[in-house]
């Protein structure tokens, strides 16, 4: 047996816990933004088995990083956006918290985080999200300088204005369908979106839930303002969602992970069109990629997409480790090639 089923198995037991609904976390005390190390050791081949090998469906394989700090609560890492210049990123982690640094570049090759910091989830009182059990951030999107972060535990979104900038900025619950607010407390948003200017969904957020599911076992989603309604994204291969991206190019990338105690852990990421998504539909897009423990993933649950200097599209992933030694943070990229 090869590390590679070893690690697959050892996953499997800890991702199992960790979907295992958790009792809420005890209030925490306001603390300052702390400055933080992370340390990254280079995946330079994602199919280690094939290491010459770059393309991957619909993918090329630019780089990655496995990350690693001392910090105590570095991990979780659960929903992500990374700048325009491909740099800046800002995400969010299971227990409530930012994360903002830059990525290093030698080349086009991510080799570092640099400028890394965290930061308490604030409310409108000025306390943290977490110390009221709104803890399990999971999903983030951002336009026009405004951060949207979902909450799985509750099924709740806040909007923060200038928290790309200041992550002291206190969230104002947006209302939500309440038809949200029915969905599995371990299952629900992941997928958090915002419709892009000029299109039917402009400035309405987009959201997929984690496995909702309706009478016929599709995944539910939610258009808030606007119009709003509900929609629903075709679920196969007992894949479930743990986020997505809007793309330039029309289409919403939609990260989804399987876990199975028979198939082991996989990844993939479907491309709906954005025009699909209207109120009633059944969507449905074409995959990008497909992976398993054979390659280098873990618990992929973040996914961000920029254009680079030369107009490729970018696709940047994220992994959760659930805080477990078992598991590890890794940043992946890839370029769109088709």
């Amino acid at each position: 047996m090869n590390n590679f089923l070893s690690r697959a198995s050892a996953f499997s037991a800890i991702l199992a816990l960790a979907l295992i609904p958790a009792a809420a976390q005890p209030p925490a005390a306001v603390d300052s933004i702390q400055k933080i190390e992370i340390s990254a050791q280079a995946i330079e081949a994602f199919d280690p088995r094939e290491p010459a090998r770059t393309r991957f469906g619909a993918l090329a394989f630019r780089g990655g990083l496995s990350l690693k700090s001392s910090y105590r609560d570095f991990g979780g890492v659960s929903g992500l956006r990374v700048a325009a210049n491909g740099e800046r990123f800002l995400a969010v982690t299971d227990k409530g918290n930012w994360l903002r640094g830059r990525i290093v570049y030698r080349g086009k090759v991510p080799i570092a985080i640099a400028d890394a910091e965290m930061a308490p989830i604030l409310g409108l009182d000025g306390r943290p999200l977490k110390s009221r059990g709104w803890y399990d951030t999971e999903a983030l999107a951002e336009a026009g300088g405004v951060v949207y972060v979902g909450i799985e535990r509750v099924s709740q979104v806040v909007r923060f204005d200038g928290a790309k900038d200041n992550l002291r900025a206190r969230g104002r619950p947006v209302a939500v369908p309440p038809a949200m607010k029915t969905l599995p407390g371990n299952q629900s948003i992941e997928c958090l979106e915002v419709g892009r200017r000029g299109g039917p969904l402009a400035g309405t957020l987009i959201s997929i839930s984690e496995r909702g599911l309706d009478a016929n076992g599709n995944l539910l989603g939610f258009l808030i303002g606007g119009a709003g309604g509900g929609f629903a994204l075709k679920r196969t291969d007992e894949f479930d969602v743990s986020d997505c991206a809007a793309a330039p190019d029309g289409n919403l990338l939609v990260l989804e992970r399987r876990f199975s105690w028979a198939r082991g852990i996989a990844m993939r990421i479907r491309s709906v069109p954005l025009a699909t998504i209207k109120p009633g539909a059944l969507v449905d897009g074409r995959e990008l990629i497909f992976a398993d423990m054979g390659h280098q993933i873990d618990n992929m649950e973040g996914l961000s997409v920029h254009r680079d200097s030369s107009g490729a599209l970018v696709l940047t992933l994220v992994s959760d480790d659930n805080f477990s030694p078992l598991q590890r943070t890794l940043l992946l990229q890839f370029t769109l090639v088709e």
